[in-house]
């Protein structure tokens, strides 16, 4: 799933978008402050979401409260059986940030099918596109992915 995500926020119909990976337990607020939009993607973990996209909302919120308001992201959410949990806690943080959702979350439980790695790839383009509209300056776009013992963080620029 993450690789479609990926896949569709660089394709070649966006121009001006670079995606820069980063390792979510090391991203920084500044990392979600230079960022124009992000794709945050986790396993949904006991009804939750990942404890690494966790530890990423902890370290960035306070700090980037204010300054990032209105900001576009996206969400996938992967589970074994129910991703419900995982969605509704992302969703209350992204509010709390005044985040705004670029479309619903793709959610997909059981092993992911190649329908479900489409609509990653749409969510990916999607939230890409967008950024690439905003402001009239070089877009950016924030990527977190979490699944089993860690996660990845993409910025596009």
């Amino acid at each position: 799933m993450f690789e479609a995500a990926v896949s569709g926020a660089r394709t070649d119909e966006i121009e001006d978008v670079e995606v820069v990976i980063r390792p979510a337990l090391t991203a920084a607020a500044v990392d979600v402050l230079e960022a124009d939009g992000f794709l945050l993607g986790t396993p949904a973990n006991i009804g939750y979401m990942s404890g690494a996209l966790k530890h990423f909302f902890d370290v960035i919120y306070y700090p980037c409260l204010e300054a990032t308001k209105r900001r576009p992201y996206g969400l996938y959410v992967h589970g074994g059986m129910d991703t419900t949990g995982a969605v509704r806690a992302v969703e209350s943080i992204t509010t709390g940030l005044g985040w705004r959702a670029v479309r619903p979350p793709v959610t997909v439980t059981g092993p992911p099918g190649k329908a479900d790695r489409e609509a990653c790839w749409e969510l990916g383009a999607l939230l890409a596109a967008e950024v690439e509209g905003l402001l009239g300056r070089p877009p950016g776009l924030y990527v977190d992915r979490s699944r089993s013992g860690g996660s990845v963080n993409e910025r596009l620029i």
